[in-house]
C-alpha cells in the first residue's frame, strides 16, 4: 500500500523534513561515507536511503534516528519538542493560572 504521508504533509513540515534529509546527504559525504556503507551500518537499503536524503516523509522515524546516530548527531533529536522551550506551550499554561487562589477553610 502507498503511503500518502508526503500529500498530507503540511508545506513547513516538508520543507522541514527535505532540509533534515538534504542536510544528512551533506553529513555523510563530510565524513566520506558512501552509501553503500551507510545502508549497510544502518541496516536498511541504498533505496531507502536515497529516499531519506530526498526528505521522503515515509520513511520512519527511526530510520532518520539510526542515520542520525550513526553521524554522531542523534543528540538534538531528543530536544526537539522540549517542554522549556516550547513558547506555545508555555503561553497557554499562563493563560490557564486562576486569577485567584482561594484558601480551603477548616473543617
Amino acid at each position: 500500500m502507498r503511503s500518502i504521508a508526503k500529500e498530507t504533509l503540511p508545506r513547513d513540515a516538508r520543507n522541514a523534513v527535505a532540509k533534515l534529509g538534504a542536510d544528512i546527504a551533506v553529513a555523510r559525504k563530510k565524513r566520506r561515507i558512501s552509501t553503500v556503507s551507510m545502508a549497510e551500518r544502518a541496516f536498511i537499503s541504498r533505496n531507502t536511503l536515497a529516499q531519506l536524503e530526498k526528505g521522503n516523509p515515509s520513511v520512519s522515524m527511526a530510520i532518520y534516528a539510526t542515520v542520525l546516530s550513526l553521524l554522531g548527531l542523534v543528540d538534538g533529536l531528543g530536544n526537539i519538542a522540549e517542554r522549556s522551550t516550547d513558547e506555545i506551550g508555555l503561553d497557554l499554561d499562563e493563560d490557564r493560572l486562576p486569577e485567584r487562589i482561594h484558601l480551603k477553610r477548616g473543617s
